[in-house]
């Protein structure tokens, strides 16, 4: 909207020539009210500046005004002040056809408006359904529409296709397997779209983050989420260790599939001089074929070693780096201690979130019951507190659900640890390439180094980080120097 001068010519005057002295802009805000700050202003300069100037422009008269009653009443003002109103993209002025088209074009407007209401209310009412519990938008796969007995609309697991989306998020959620090696299994064992089709990459990456299997609605755009009213498909566990390995939190010990089967240590070993991932490839003799592991960095190519000799050496590197039987042992021992001590403080701080929960939900009963029954506070107030209620409900229900430690057997779970440590060169000589790869990222999360014909490592083993998070009294009962690499004479 800008207010023109004074001192324009009265008649058609092209817009480009007009001397715009005032540009005011309604950053966001709908016309459907007066409550505008941007268009008080223009009022105001009208106003103040009474007699100085001659014309309004607004970008469309639906812009200006969405009812027709609204427009003529700021139509009527602003004439009082002497000043007319014109649009940039609609033939509006002083005369007969002109003011015709103004009345047809705000009418058109307000027509806009009522749909625009209708819209609301039905945003309005599909929020509510979702507060209830209730799935307002088409099934998502794995569900088909229903009724429930009230005769709302709910969700049912469908017989086809539900249980193949809870083995795929169950063996995502393992970390042995990354997106596209489940999307692999799940398709072959038969999982289709409602159309019959495959299911692409981006559709099934964008499944495993719909919080909707584990139970939640959640609608981003509505600051919706709420616990669903039908049965999940998964639990809300699975659902949080799927997020945590497609956000990175954390580590998947599955294979990189950019690494070529005949060369397992490929993009895992990186060279010890200018730390660029190795790569490897296969070249032709006179009368055979060799593979070699080499440098990919050309003004390095400190590593060109054949393959035979550098996964010899590796199967090596395991062997040296196998801790010894008695110390191990230890380590099971204070591994399972540390767990308890864990499960007794995971369990005391559930429940003083359970607590806070309790009051939190009993604050929002006592809040309704006094806008609702004893009518004690307005509604401005009631909307106010009641979102606040629900920011803390919903953010301690998500501190709750984080506080609950996977069940886990872990006295089994030490056993094949240190079972896996102490047979690492064997069970890796042995294995296929998706579980060499997938033991060697297990015991080595950040790779390894080689050069000049010896491997190092930053970090020693994941399954050894544990010894640096206990307290300070169980280190002195068992020495990190007792995990270290055993050199055999």
């Amino acid at each position: 909207m800008a207010a023109l001068p004074d001192e324009i010519d009265h008649g058609p005057v092209p817009l480009p020539n007009l001397d715009f002295v005032q540009l005011q802009t309604d950053q966001g805000e709908s016309a459907k009210t007066a409550n505008r700050t941007e268009l008080r202003k223009l009022l105001e300069y009208c106003r103040v500046h009474k007699g100085h100037v001659q014309c309004v422009v607004v970008y469309s008269v639906n812009r200006f005004a969405r009812e027709k009653h609204d427009h003529f009443l700021l139509r009527a003002q602003l004439q009082r002040l002497g000043v007319t109103l014109r649009s940039a993209t609609e033939p509006i002025d002083d005369s007969s056809t002109g003011k015709l088209m103004e009345g047809i074009v705000s009418a058109f407007a307000q027509f806009d408006n009522d749909n625009d209401v209708r819209s609301e209310r039905t945003v309005q009412g599909m929020k509510a359904r979702l507060e209830k519990g209730g799935w307002t938008f088409p099934p998502p796969l794995g569900y088909t529409a229903s009724q429930d007995k009230a005769g709302r609309k709910t969700l049912l697991p469908d017989a086809e296709r539900a249980q193949l989306i809870t083995h795929a998020f169950e063996i995502f959620a393992s970390g042995l397997y990354n997106k596209n090696q489940v999307l692999a299994i799940i398709t072959k064992m038969g999982l289709r779209t409602k159309k019959g089709r495959v299911l692409s990459a981006q559709s099934f990456g964008q499944l495993l983050r719909k919080p909707i299997y584990a139970g939640r609605l959640v609608v981003p755009g509505w600051d919706v989420s709420h616990t669903s009213d039908f049965a999940p498909l998964i639990s809300i566990e699975t659902f949080k260790q799927v997020q945590a390995l497609l956000s990175g939190k954390k580590p998947s010990v599955g294979p990189r599939l950019r690494c070529n089967p005949d060369f397992p240590l490929r993009h895992f070993v990186s060279c010890g001089d200018c730390r660029r991932p190795l790569t490897a490839s296969w070249s032709r003799g006179r009368n055979q074929r060799y593979s070699y592991y080499r440098c990919q960095n050309h003004l390095c190519r400190a590593v060109n070693v054949r393959r035979e000799d550098l996964e010899q050496r590796f199967e090596e590197f395991l062997g040296q780096l196998r801790p010894q039987p008695e110390y191990l042992r230890l380590f099971g021992a204070i591994i399972v201690d540390v767990w308890k001590e864990k499960q007794v403080q995971a369990s005391a701080f559930r429940d003083a979130i359970a607590r806070r929960l309790g009051e939190l939900r009993s604050r929002k009963n006592l809040l309704v019951e006094a806008f609702v029954y004893k009518h004690a506070i307005d509604e401005q107030t009631y909307g106010e507190q009641l979102d606040k209620l629900n920011e803390e409900i919903t953010l301690a229900e998500i501190e709750e659900q984080d506080a609950r430690l996977d069940e886990l057997d872990v006295e089994a779970a030490v056993e094949f640890a240190q079972y896996v440590l102490l047979n690492a060169p064997r069970l890796w000589a042995e294995s296929g390439a998706d579980q060499k790869q997938r033991l060697q990222r297990l015991i080595f999360p950040q790779g390894v180094l080689f050069s000049k014909g010896v491997y190092r490592t930053n970090a020693t083993s994941m399954l050894f980080f544990e010894l640096e998070e206990i307290s300070d009294e169980k280190e002195r009962l068992v020495a990190l120097t007792g995990i270290e690499p055993v050199f055999e004479d």
